[in-house]
């Protein structure tokens, strides 16, 4: 309740000017980032006296570096990322989550011959980008008795679904469950995904917010948090409105593919994007240590505030 209010102030506040605030996503516009989008379409970010400025990058590997060297105010990353980011020395913090749940998996044709894991034993394996999805990988294939020398990896780049379907590769490692499963099933095929979280990964979240830290306390910060808690709290309660509203933002967002992604990811939504579980991420930061991505898990205190 005292959260409640306290958003419910910040969104009543007036003011007498709008304050500038630039976002850089992760990617281009999609469903992953719905609160935002909505909030934005909806005017809570005016209402709040916020003139949000949201930008997708050239490059998926840019917004952590911009929002470090101050280019922009927030970025949308990812937290298993953001442990690196600390390890190599950019100055940021988490301060808020846009996706509170894992949305990798290890992909699968349904009908082929991997039933689970196991079965990858001596097979190949697409993926697009080492390192975190690479220590993912190998915690599941290990979980299910398969050490990952006794796989074959495959760099498909970013092609995981086509490479999956033309029988490149047995398996891909890097699918967005929301995604490239109805990516699979516009090709009129039937995907299954394996999950890091029932195979030995801790559980994490998928996208966050992260600043520098000098500004981590920013009234425009938590202006913009309690907009898009309010979002999504509208999202969670009529789907369709969030829907269109989203969709809203630009055509080209309104088409089978996202429309089948918005609905796998709306359950995912943060709808009090400032809460911190610290066990979650001591507990992933420990996970991190461990598989050798990082020399030592940082306190949590240094990596994320509430």
């Amino acid at each position: 309740m005292k959260r409640l209010t306290l958003i419910l102030g910040l969104l009543a506040a007036p003011a007498s000017a709008q304050d500038q605030l630039s976002v850089m996503l992760d990617w281009f516009v999609n469903p992953d980032h719905g609160p935002i989008i909505v909030a934005q379409q909806r005017g809570y970010f005016a209402e709040a006296g916020l003139e949000v400025e949201i930008i997708a990058p050239a490059d998926p590997a840019d917004p952590p570096k911009m929002a470090a060297a101050g280019n922009v105010d927030l970025a949308v990353s990812y937290q298993p990322q953001l442990y690196l980011q600390h390890a190599a020395g950019l100055p940021l913090v988490r301060v808020g989550t846009l996706v509170n749940h894992p949305l990798y998996c290890v992909m699968v044709d349904a009908t082929g011959p991997i039933h689970g894991l196991a079965d990858l034993k001596g097979r190949k394996v697409g993926f697009s980008v080492a390192g975190i999805e690479e220590a993912l990988l190998y915690t599941m294939l290990r979980t299910n008795g398969v050490e990952p020398a006794e796989v074959e990896q495959v760099n498909v780049n970013f092609s995981l679904t086509p490479a999956l379907v033309a029988g490149q590769v047995d398996a891909v490692s890097g699918a967005f469950r929301n995604f490239e499963l109805h990516q699979m099933s516009g090709v009129e095929r039937e995907g299954r995904c394996f999950l890091p979280e029932e195979n030995g990964v801790p559980a994490y979240d998928e996208l966050i917010y992260v600043a520098r830290k000098e500004i981590a306390g920013d009234d425009r910060i938590a202006r913009f948090m309690a907009a898009t808690a309010r979002a999504a709290v509208e999202i969670a309660a009529d789907n369709a409105a969030g829907w269109e509203s989203f969709k809203s933002y630009a055509p080209e967002l309104d088409d089978r593919l996202n429309a089948l992604a918005w609905g796998d990811t709306r359950p995912f939504f943060a709808t009090d994007p400032v809460a911190l579980d610290t066990a979650r991420y001591a507990a992933f930061g420990a996970y991190m240590a461990e598989v050798g991505l990082i020399p030592a898990a940082p306190a949590v205190a240094d990596i994320a505030r509430p």
